[in-house]
């Protein structure tokens, strides 16, 4: 059997043996899905906000995995003095065949010192850092197996006391938006009470429109959705900032083992959408919305970055050595 008539006959048949009006490019996005499957995905995730606020156990919570098993933590004495590090943590997850390269980003140290000063300076480097690494391999002379390290998302941890956004909240916010898809959260959210949690949305939510910060925005749906997909979608972009709690102890609930935080007077169930905002924020960064923020990375901020640095590039005198340094610097670069 050829290799035409091999193919030719996974075409529909009809019943007197003759193939009906089949191409076959409809199998198209079967081949794009193997593909896909058999490379496996990557996605990079940077949590920031103060100490003590959650940021590993809720990362913990979101993958199932535990990336801080080493963790030193400091006192308050070391933590005066100390600068905003930026700590890198990978892990290999897989679920049901499909591969995931989680990267999560840490920046221990921000706003623990007393003069908080630019403290997002060592944030807004390391992206960048980023986007130069991809756009000096991405201009070599072998691009087949470019690792993507770039920052597709950031969560911002908000503290659940207080009245509203900081002023560090608001600087670090603005000094990342063109930069990286920005996700507000309201940390440790089992500190509020329900309304208490509705009043400091809308008050952030206010503050976030009046100080022009732009976050990351959910894609409009399409018409030929589904209503259910539809008021999901409404559901979640009504629901921001997110409200949440993180636990990796498993605790008793209702004759069910669940994960939660057990207290004198209840059980706070982490997922359970009636006590925080925990099962969306996992919806949108795992199960609908993390190719929109890999897209929107690549398409938009990425580019943004890149078409800086063409223009830098071609409006110096010296632009075709540069050029030439650059390409034989990445192809160097993967010789190494």
């Amino acid at each position: 059997m050829t290799a035409n008539s091999r193919y030719r006959s996974r075409a529909p048949r009809s019943d007197d043996g003759e193939e009906k009006d089949y191409v076959g490019f409809a199998t198209l996005p079967n081949q794009v899905h193997r593909k896909s499957v058999k490379k496996g995905f990557d996605f990079t995730l940077m949590v920031a906000g103060e100490s003590g606020l959650g940021k590993s156990t809720l990362v913990n919570s979101l993958f199932l995995t535990d990336l801080h098993k080493d963790r030193k933590l400091l006192n308050a004495e070391e933590r005066i003095s100390q600068t905003v590090e930026i700590m890198k943590h990978t892990v290999d997850i897989e679920e049901k065949g499909v591969k995931l390269k989680l990267t999560i980003v840490d920046t221990p140290g921000f706003g623990d010192a007393v003069n908080n000063t630019e403290c997002w300076r060592a944030v807004t480097d390391y992206i960048d850092q980023q986007f130069e690494h991809y756009f000096r391999d991405e201009s070599g002379l072998n691009r087949k197996n470019i690792q993507d390290n770039r920052v597709h998302c950031c969560l911002y941890f908000i503290p659940p006391f207080g009245h509203g956004l900081r002023p560090v909240d608001i600087e670090f916010m603005k000094a990342l938006q063109d930069k990286v898809n920005v996700v507000p959260l309201i940390a440790k959210a089992d500190c509020l009470t329900p309304s208490e949690i509705k009043k400091l949305k809308e008050r952030l939510r206010e503050e976030i429109d009046k100080y022009g910060i732009k976050i990351y925005q959910f894609p409009d749906c399409d018409s030929d959705e589904d209503e259910e997909f539809k008021r999901q979608d409404k559901e979640l972009k009504e629901s921001t900032p997110f409200a949440v709690i993180g636990s990796n102890t498993v605790v008793e609930a209702r004759g069910q083992r669940v994960r939660g935080r057990l207290y004198p007077w209840g059980i706070v169930e982490v997922e359970n959408p009636a006590h925080c905002d925990f099962v969306k924020l996992r919806t949108i960064l795992i199960r609908t919305h993390m190719h929109d923020l890999k897209d929107i990375t690549s398409d938009c901020h990425y580019e943004n970055y890149r078409a800086q640095c063409i223009q830098t590039m071609t409006s110096s005198p010296d632009f075709p050595s540069i050029q030439l340094a650059n390409i034989m610097h990445g192809a160097l670069f993967k010789l190494l």
